[in-house]
């Protein structure tokens, strides 16, 4: 599987725009703590191992945990290697956070033992996020919501999708109230796992070598195509809203903590290796030019503004693989709303880092900064 990088490109723009990228503020833990990471062998899991390292979060201990057929592995922890453990009722015996990167059946069953032993989970999957005693964080946009962690002692970070999306919305919102949002997204197949870039790859060579490219991962082809369905293979309920869809809805609405706001989704999966974009049209309750929107935006600690209309300067996917920033760009109005009270804007985001892992340790370090 490609391994996201920091894109050159990104480099040229920023010295192009004479953008000096801020370090982002980091919350740090009191104390070391003891760690496991359920699903350490999937993509999410090794790049939360990643994060972890990079980001010198103090570790007492730290496990690698998945499944028996795992079990025995060995994933890399920087120079280190970890040897995978399958997961048992013993595996959380004096841990104090466990980060789930494994499907959703697997936190709905481990996730209470956690708590259970002391532990608190911090879950990537889509199983906790609407229970009203679950908090579902985004750090910079609404870590006072970690406050209820201790419910359930268990917290939930939300779709890679929904999270670069907040991360632009949320400065809008406390600013012009935002009323309305359209978003179409374009998400890369890494967000399907290891299977999604395996198939892509595998179908762009079995093309070029006139072969009958095997469909196995998605619904339809994936190379040199577009599939406006995500999940691929799930069924399509009567609103023909799909799931990845209706999380976008309530995910966004939970965060921002606006029940009425309306949200229209549409969810396509494009071919590209990593990173998701999103064509973002809001509806405000009052004005606000693209100039103030962009400076709001700038001042954010986690976003990173690449818009210069005049140069041909925006942000793309291959910007974004790689980097801990979401990117925003090509601010402009959207005539469509009256009153000067419509923007429209692109949003790229990593959506392995931002989107799942380093979400994940940004809410752990606010955590234990805080409350732990």
């Amino acid at each position: 599987m490609p391994v996201p990088s920091k894109s050159g490109t990104l480099d040229q723009k920023l010295e192009t725009l004479g953008v000096q990228v801020k370090d982002q503020p980091t919350k740090h833990p009191k104390r070391p703590m003891h760690v496991a990471v359920v699903g350490a062998t999937g993509v999410v899991g090794r790049e939360t191992l990643a994060i972890l390292k990079e980001r010198a979060f103090p570790l007492a201990t730290i496990k690698a945990l998945a499944s028996e057929r795992s079990q025995g592995e060995r994933v890399a922890f920087g120079d280190d290697e970890l040897v995978v453990e399958a997961v048992r009722p013993e595996s959380f015996a004096g841990v104090d956070l466990v980060f789930f990167a494994a499907g959703g059946g697997v936190s709905k069953v481990w996730a209470p033992r956690v708590a259970e032993a002391g532990g608190v989970s911090i879950d990537k999957s889509s199983s906790f996020r609407m229970d009203p005693d679950v908090p579902l964080v985004v750090p910079e946009v609404n870590g006072h919501a970690l406050a209820g962690f201790a419910k359930k002692r268990i917290i939930a970070t939300p779709n890679c999708s929904t999270i670069q999306m907040v991360q632009a919305l949320a400065p809008l919102h406390r600013k012009a109230g935002v009323q309305r949002v359209v978003v179409c997204t374009y998400q890369a197949v890494s967000g399907a796992g290891r299977g999604g870039v395996d198939e892509l790859e595998r179908q762009v060579r079995d093309l070029f070598n006139l072969r009958e490219p095997k469909i196995d991962t998605f619904d339809q082809r994936i190379a040199f195509n577009v599939l406006p369905r995500i999940p691929a293979k799930d069924p399509i309920p009567a609103d023909g809203t799909t799931g990845e869809e209706r999380k976008m809805i309530d995910e966004t609405r939970k965060i921002l903590e606006a029940p009425a706001l309306r949200v229209g989704v549409t969810c396509v999966r494009v071919p590209v290796f990593n990173s998701h974009s999103e064509a973002v049209h809001v509806e405000l309750a009052a004005p606000l030019s693209p100039e103030d929107a962009r400076a709001l935006f700038a001042a954010e600690p986690n976003l990173l503004v690449i818009d210069d209309p005049a140069r041909g300067l925006y942000p793309t996917a291959e910007d974004a693989s790689g980097e801990d920033k979401t990117l925003v760009g090509r601010v402009r109005v959207d005539a469509s709303v009256p009153d000067g009270r419509g923007l429209a804007f692109w949003v790229v985001s990593d959506n392995l880092r931002t989107g799942a892992a380093l979400n994940a340790v940004r809410i752990a370090e606010a955590l234990c900064a805080d409350w732990l």
